[in-house]
């Protein structure tokens, strides 16, 4: 088995536009005391991250309140650029898992149609490479769409290594209990091909 690390660095990814910077600030080090210590000053949404439903939606679920299977099982990873659509969408969906990661080298987003149609399928889960699963313009209704249907959202992947395919994905989110979002750990795991 082969296990693909998804996950952007925390500390040296750039935060959304308009969001505080991620600040490390060491408090203890071993060069004067007996151990490291430091303190870290983050955006819930910095590095690879988890959306909850209530990002967008003032009564949606909070990070905690998502079922965990959410962020285990099968997934897809389609690599695509743009602003995908609903009739995108339909093309695509009889392709792929309950959870799929889109890879456009930052550049791929869901619009307000896309995620109508996502909404109405079976899909738990969606992940982008880029910082948000919205275009720049639509950053509300796409998000408010998937959020009502509960769908969680993966933000700002690293999806340069990995091929087009299917995986098990593990992304549980830092246990933030009431937050909209919350930092993960992203992981692919990859079957060997050959002989069992």
């Amino acid at each position: 088995m082969y296990i693909h690390d998804i996950s952007k660095d925390t500390l040296t990814t750039e935060v959304y536009p308009g969001d505080p910077k991620t600040v490390v600030t060491p408090l203890r080090s071993m060069d004067d005391e007996e151990c490291n210590l430091s303190q870290i000053s983050m955006c819930v949404h910095a590095g690879t991250h988890i959306d909850a439903p209530l990002h967008f939606c003032p009564d949606g679920k909070g990070i905690t309140d998502l079922r965990l299977n959410t962020f285990y099982g099968k997934c897809t990873v389609i690599t695509v650029k743009g602003v995908l659509t609903g009739e995108d969408m339909d093309k695509l969906l009889p392709y792929c898992r309950k959870r799929i990661l889109f890879r456009g080298n930052g550049d791929t987003y869901l619009s307000h149609s896309a995620a109508i149609v996502l909404a109405q399928s079976r899909v738990v889960l969606v992940g982008t490479d880029a910082e948000s699963i919205a275009p720049p313009f639509d950053e509300v209704k796409t998000h408010r769409e998937l959020g009502r249907a509960e769908i969680a959202v993966l933000e700002n992947l690293n999806l340069s290594g990995v091929d087009d395919g299917e995986y098990d994905l593990c992304a549980f989110p830092i246990k933030l209990g009431g937050l909209e979002a919350a930092p993960c750990r992203a992981i692919l795991f990859e079957q060997e091909k050959g002989l069992n």
